[in-house]
């Protein structure tokens, strides 16, 4: 599905190709994006990131398009150690000096763009983050544009957007609840295959069974 598609599908199913509407319809995609994000990790939107840490400074740069941790690590004499995730106030309680050097053993998230690593590195170690991403939105692109959600999940996407259009016009309640329906067996769907299927092989786990209702 393309973001032309996308929008007409929008369009046609809320009846709506009022000017307002329409030039809320980026905005209410990327709202919808968002809302499949916070509800599902896939393995797709995982993403590997090298860079280096320097001898002296704490603090380590966070992708602009970062979500959440799922590995740090550091390579020393061809050997890959993984850093220990904390919280910043347990690593400030354990070394409450900055000048306290060495190998690095954990990490946390700083703010919004630097994490913060302990103790602070000796030397300068390439690292490696694994983390959650934000993949760029289907609306960044001209109307011949196509992302992983609306190829993949074209379902999901349209009644997530349904329901961010309809909170929109301030639709009927009725109609609320089957748009909402829709997403959640859509989403239901989508988590099958990224906390299910994406995580684990047949030859390891066996084939995997879904109930039947």
């Amino acid at each position: 599905m393309t973001y032309a598609e996308l929008k007409n599908l929008i369009q046609n199913y809320l009846q709506n190709t009022e000017t307002s509407f329409t030039t809320y319809l980026p905005d209410m995609i990327k709202q919808a994006e968002d809302r499949i994000l916070e509800n599902v990790q896939l393995p797709v939107f995982r993403k590997n990131q090298s860079g280096a840490v320097t001898s002296g400074n704490e603090y380590l740069g966070i992708p602009t398009d970062f979500l959440a941790p799922y590995s740090l690590s550091y390579t020393s004499s061809s050997n890959q150690t993984f850093l220990i995730n904390k919280d910043v106030n347990w690593i400030r309680e354990l070394y409450p000096n900055a000048s306290t050097e060495g190998a690095p053993e954990y990490y946390a998230i700083f703010s919004n763009d630097y994490f913060i690593v302990a103790p602070t590195p000796d030397s300068g170690y390439t690292v490696e983050l694994h983390y959650f991403y934000r993949p760029a939105s289907i609306t960044a692109g001209d109307d011949s544009e196509s992302t992983w959600l609306s190829t993949n999940a074209p379902a999901a996407l349209l009644y997530a957007c349904l329901i961010e259009g309809y909170v929109y016009m301030k639709g009927e309640q009725d109609m609320m609840s089957v748009y909402n329906a829709r997403y959640e067996s859509a989403l239901g769907r989508l988590k099958v295959l990224g906390d299910a299927r994406d995580r684990k092989d047949a030859y390891r786990s066996g084939q995997l069974i879904i109930p039947v209702s």
